[in-house]
């Protein structure tokens, strides 16, 4: 009788501890950017190992409120910080793939990448200074093609957005009005327009607003069926937004000069380059209260970086090079748990 008891007891155990396994998690919380194959790979890996994320897609200046204040494991913000925020706060910080910030439109007859833009003739439009469509500044760049007289409404996101920080910082290079009057960051004072929440807010109000003009995650516009508009980059090409000029734009990423992989890569020199071209990062303590949950946080990414390069892919992200992946992995030996050792090997 004492063994079967003994022998029930351990079978409960078991059960149990299997449950625990099963129902443990993750969160995470920050930029709907990458939202779309953070979900992809989460469900994968749950399929697979167990472990689920819990990821809010509240926004990139979300993200970083909340990992500073210690409420999620990870944050996620397609705006860096700076080497010295992070040691300030206690953090780092690590890029996972690369995607394209685009413009995208909502104009009678005017088809997918059938219209050009410039960043100074974006600039201006967001300024308030280029009223309607016909425009004779936007008119010139788009000779032969019969834009509307039609007023523009300027959609931007209303929460702290490192895709805000990605297009403002752009702007900012290309129209010095612009980086004067309004600078860069991730929440800035419009001075005209409409806000929407997330990249799928800006994405839905442009879809149901005739005349408006917004700026999206490349996903989101391919998602959502938005006419997207193709930009002059600063070779002075005139380039459509998909993986292989994001992946032009991200070619010369010098990431091993790059202190806490701070690293913007807007407006560069390739011939093929987009010019709204970004990274997306994970922020982490340096000291985990719970050395179980940063491995596990850990471990998650690195399947990702083993694992989740074609989602990624299909998904029109650029996955990192090897190279830069190793980089990464060797940063990870700074996040430690409350008895100094390295979380994750």
């Amino acid at each position: 009788m004492l063994k079967r008891i003994i022998a029930l007891v351990a079978g409960v155990a078991v059960v149990a501890a299997s449950s625990a396994a099963i129902a443990a998690s993750i969160s995470g919380a920050g930029a709907t950017f990458p939202d779309r194959i953070y979900g992809k790979w989460a469900e994968t890996y749950k399929a697979q190992t167990g472990l689920a994320l819990n990821y809010q897609a509240i926004g990139s200046g979300g993200g970083i409120k909340q990992i500073e204040a210690g409420t999620v494991d990870f944050g996620a913000s397609d705006k860096p910080l700076k080497p010295d925020v992070l040691a300030t706060n206690g953090l780092v910080q690590f890029p996972t793939v690369v995607g394209g910030v685009v413009p995208v439109v909502n104009l009678p007859g005017i088809s997918p990448g059938a219209m050009r833009l410039s960043g100074q003739v974006l600039a201006d439009i967001y300024r308030g200074v280029d009223v309607y469509w016909d425009a004779p500044v936007i008119k010139a760049f788009n000779p032969g093609l019969k834009l509307p007289h039609i007023k523009i409404t300027v959609v931007h996101r209303s929460d702290g957005s490192g895709t805000s920080f990605l297009f403002t910082s752009y702007l900012s290079m290309k129209a010095p009005h612009w980086a004067a009057d309004v600078g860069a960051n991730d929440a800035v004072n419009w001075p005209v327009g409409v806000g929407g929440k997330g990249n799928d807010g800006v994405a839905a109000m442009v879809k149901q607003t005739i005349g408006s003009i917004g700026y999206v995650e490349y996903a989101f516009a391919m998602q959502n069926h938005l006419t997207y508009a193709v930009m002059q980059n600063r070779a002075g090409a005139w380039v459509s937004p998909n993986a292989e000029t994001f992946a032009a734009a991200a070619a010369g990423a010098k990431w091993s000069a790059a202190p806490g992989f701070y690293l913007l890569l807007l407006d560069q020199a390739g011939a093929k380059a987009w010019p709204i071209t970004g990274a997306t990062f994970i922020m982490m303590h340096t000291k985990q209260s719970n050395a179980q949950t940063g491995h596990d946080v850990l471990s998650f990414f690195d399947w990702a970086y083993k694992n989740g390069d074609a989602q990624a892919a299909a998904l029109d992200f650029v996955p990192l090079p090897e190279n830069v992946k190793a980089l990464v992995r060797k940063s990870w030996s700074k996040i430690a748990g409350p008895d100094g050792k390295p979380v994750y090997k």
